[in-house]
């Protein structure tokens, strides 16, 4: 009796033929060629052989008595174990309807009898290389679907640890700077030395530098753990809101705020507010030294979103910088240059990912830039 190991092994195969020639020719010539080879006389036998050792593959004749090939195949098709294991029919049937049926009842090919050994061989291993093609796809859709989840969960693990962190340092940063607010305020009834007063002032700036960065890593993690939820919103409603908490800015600058009408969208109204704010403010913020803001706010609708822009006339960013800015602490500019830290456009990266919308930039330095975002309609 020949023996294989499991290495030498290529496919569990099950061949159905109610002709016992047919199975001991198949069944020895596969079995030559490596294969692990079961048999059945009948369809009943077949359905029990794959219930209890369900094969890579069938080969299945159609004239059976009591079950047909057809009435197996449909059969193993409604089972769990099986309703992935290919089928090649086998048969002397040659018309074309005969083939059609077996094709629609789950058949992956057909082999007309009398049949040419090599190409029985050729289609077999045709059939299990795309089983085990599909086994592959399968475990890697499995381990990046687990990946995912990790990766999903270790960000909003991070997400939440640095909204505790920057709550936590909110209170004893505010104390520092008010301590140093307090020495300066008082510095003619406690001796307060010039040389003194340079260290403290130092202290101060960079406290309120510091409670800057918290409060915007606070929004940034925000996004991922402190959500609202989704409900219609006018942007009109938005941007009014904007232009007032920006009014000091814009009048500083004599910055021109154009737009149109916007549109009613679907999303978290807090971020949405946030997301306005964040991109006209950095309109307004580098802008040409001499050269006031022009600002344009646009909206087109492109299939089932909306197409926002956000213009302006200002220093322009580098082609190569572009997908850059978007990630959090990058900057283009020091802060003495431009103040900052490099956070509120990654938060606006965020909240669009969050409205499963996009969000790019057009630029070219010394003209101006252009901020694109999309969001759903409804």
């Amino acid at each position: 009796m020949k023996s294989h190991s499991a290495e030498t092994e290529k496919g569990n195969l099950l061949i159905v033929d109610d002709t016992p020639d047919n199975l001991r020719l198949l069944s020895a010539t596969l079995g030559d060629r490596n294969y692990e080879v079961q048999c059945a006389i009948n369809g009943k036998l077949a359905l029990m052989a794959v219930k209890n050792n369900p094969p890579d593959l069938i080969l299945l004749d159609i004239k059976m008595p009591q079950m047909d090939g057809y009435e197996v195949c449909s059969t193993l098709k409604t089972m769990p174990e099986a309703a992935e294991i290919p089928v090649i029919f086998l048969s002397a049937l040659d018309d074309v309807l005969d083939k059609v049926k077996a094709f629609s009842v789950g058949g992956v090919d057909y082999i007309t009898k009398p049949f040419q050994v090599e190409e029985v061989l050729a289609r077999v291993e045709n059939q299990l290389t795309i089983r085990r093609l599909q086994r592959q796809l399968k475990h890697q859709n499995s381990r990046l679907k687990q990946l995912n989840e990790d990766l999903k969960r270790s960000n909003q693990e991070l997400e939440q640890f640095a909204y505790i962190v920057s709550h936590d340092l909110q209170q004893p940063l505010q104390t520092i700077t008010g301590f140093a607010e307090l020495m300066l305020a008082l510095k003619s009834q406690i001796q307060f030395e010039e040389e003194a007063e340079e260290y403290v002032l130092p202290i101060l700036d960079e406290g309120m530098r510091l409670q800057e960065l918290i409060k915007n890593l606070l929004h940034y993690s925000r996004v991922g753990t402190k959500r609202h939820p989704f409900e219609m919103a006018d942007c009109n409603v938005l941007l009014s809101e904007t232009l007032a908490n920006l009014h000091l800015a814009i009048a500083e600058s004599g910055a021109i705020i154009n737009y149109d009408e916007l549109p009613t969208v679907f999303g978290d109204r807090v971020q949405l507010g946030q997301l306005f704010q964040n991109l006209i403010g950095n309109a307004l913020k580098y802008q040409r030294p001499g050269v006031p803001p022009k600002v344009t706010i646009s909206a087109v609708k492109k299939d089932e979103m909306w197409q926002f822009g956000i213009h302006d006339n200002g220093i322009g960013i580098p082609a190569e910088q572009g997908d850059r800015i978007f990630q959090i602490f990058q900057r283009l500019h020091t802060s003495r240059e431009y103040p900052g830290n490099g956070i509120g456009l990654a938060i606006c990266r965020k909240i669009i990912d969050r409205h499963g919308g996009r969000i790019w930039v057009e630029s070219e330095v010394g003209t101006g830039t252009s901020f694109y975002f999309t969001l759903p309609t409804g």
